[in-house]
This record gives C-alpha cells, sequence and structure tokens, in this order.
C-alpha cells in the first residue's frame, strides 16, 4: 500500500504545493500557480498553451507521477 504524507484536505493541499515547488526546482515545470480559497485550494500548472485549473487531488497525482520519473 501506497505511503501518503496527507490525512485530511489541508494536508493534502500542503503537500501538493509543496511537490509543486519541488517540480519547478527540478526544472520539470516552467511554474505553478496556486488560488487560495476558504474551502479548497485551486491548482494551476501551465504549458506552452494553456492552464486549466485541478483539484488537490488531480495537481497532487500530476506533479507526484513528474517528480517521480
Amino acid at each position: 500500500m501506497a505511503e501518503h504524507s496527507f490525512h485530511d484536505q489541508l494536508s493534502l493541499e500542503e503537500q501538493t504545493e509543496k511537490l509543486g515547488k519541488q517540480a519547478v526546482s527540478l526544472g520539470l515545470i516552467p511554474s505553478f500557480v496556486v488560488h487560495y480559497f476558504p474551502d479548497t485550494w485551486v491548482f494551476y500548472i501551465p504549458n506552452e498553451t494553456q492552464s486549466e485549473p485541478l483539484t488537490p487531488e488531480e495537481a497532487y497525482f500530476r506533479l507526484k507521477q513528474l517528480v517521480k520519473q
């Protein structure tokens, strides 16, 4: 079973933000943006042409896959 370092919505969002910073520092993505709302955070991982909003779960798994490679 995979070990995850989050236990609730806030810790998931925080871990996703850390993964985003790590991916930027490794040069895997050019940037990422987080919009902080009271009930959830919305993540944007831009590419060459567009950037679609991602839920914390979508962003976490996308960034986790990038960093893992």
